[in-house]
């Protein structure tokens, strides 16, 4: 027997939502989406391997059998998908939609958005939980491009829409999902063409960003990615707890994000992400009321 095959695709954006929209389209009894988030299958595994070498030791991209055993247990689903942020993160990850078509060329697609200048804040808090971002955040988004890029929706749209229409692509915003999960989600059964009129079960949004993260401090961040290793894991119990306590000191300090003043920030962002956003105002025909910091007055809203 075959497996199944994909045929839907959550293509953006990072930190927009993604996981929570996965959760809500597996709900659906017509729906199968891939337990594993972020299979990445479709980019090329040289450049997986830089940005993002954990997903790439998952192996996913060395056959096509071992990404389809990710959809073994889809059975007779109309719909089967999956969801990968790095689908749509150009310039790092090119030639995505190609790759996808060329595989299933009947697929289709759901990209979600966010607020751009709440979701560049977040890859940005994101990024220091990850233990690769150790510089203070003006700083760091003004010298990596990757944390507006992620965010120049219209470009990334632009990318698939050279190869298929309009109407190939369901585009959302998270604003618009949190605020009525069960309107939006009705919306999306019926382009799906499953049975619209199901009955969302009550799952709560994911929020994934704690409130305190630790960043890794600049001189002895190798003691903070060594924290993070299996086998730190394997041999910290034989560490006594005086030792531990005091490498975490000195590996990260504790940020306490509602700490951390955006202001800078948002006036460095708003500029940029107000002219993308009218780009991708004319690209799909419609406003984006919903972004409030985005659109809100400078020193409103702070902090993010």
């Amino acid at each position: 027997m075959k497996s199944p095959r994909p045929n839907l695709f959550l293509i953006g954006a990072m930190k927009s939502g993604t996981s929570y929209l996965s959760e809500l389209l597996g709900a659906h009894p017509a729906i199968f989406i891939s337990a594993e988030r972020e299979p990445t299958y479709f980019v090329d595994p040289k450049v997986l391997r830089q940005g993002w070498p954990r997903m790439w030791a998952q192996g996913y991209w060395k056959s096509e059998d071992r990404y389809l055993n990710l959809f073994a247990a889809a059975g007779h689903a109309a719909v089967i998908g999956e969801g990968s942020t790095c689908y749509s993160k150009l310039p790092m990850y090119t030639h995505v939609p190609e790759r996808i078509l060329d595989f299933n060329p009947q697929a289709r697609f759901i990209y979600i958005m966010r607020d751009p200048v709440e979701r560049t804040i977040s890859h940005y808090w994101h990024t220091i939980g990850s233990s690769k971002e150790r510089r203070p955040m003006l700083s760091a988004i003004q010298s990596n491009p990757e944390y507006t890029d992620v965010s120049y929706y219209a470009r990334q749209l632009s990318e698939y829409l050279q190869h298929v229409g309009h109407e190939r692509i369901f585009v959302l915003t998270l604003e618009e999902l949190l605020a009525n999960p069960a309107e939006q989600m009705s919306r999306m059964y019926a382009w799906l063409g499953v049975d619209s009129s199901f009955r969302l079960p009550d799952i709560p949004p994911r929020h994934v960003t704690p409130p305190v993260v630790e960043q890794a401090r600049g001189g002895l961040s190798f003691l903070n990615r060594f924290r993070q290793t299996s086998s730190y894991g394997k041999v910290a119990l034989y560490i006594p707890r005086a030792a531990r306590k005091l490498g975490s000191q000195l590996a990260a300090r504790r940020v306490r994000r509602a700490e951390v003043s955006t202001l800078g920030v948002k006036a460095y962002l708003r500029p940029l992400q107000l002219r993308q956003t009218e780009e991708l105002a004319s690209l799909l025909s419609r406003a984006f009321p919903e972004w409030k910091t985005l659109y809100a007055e400078p020193g409103q809203g702070e902090p993010a």
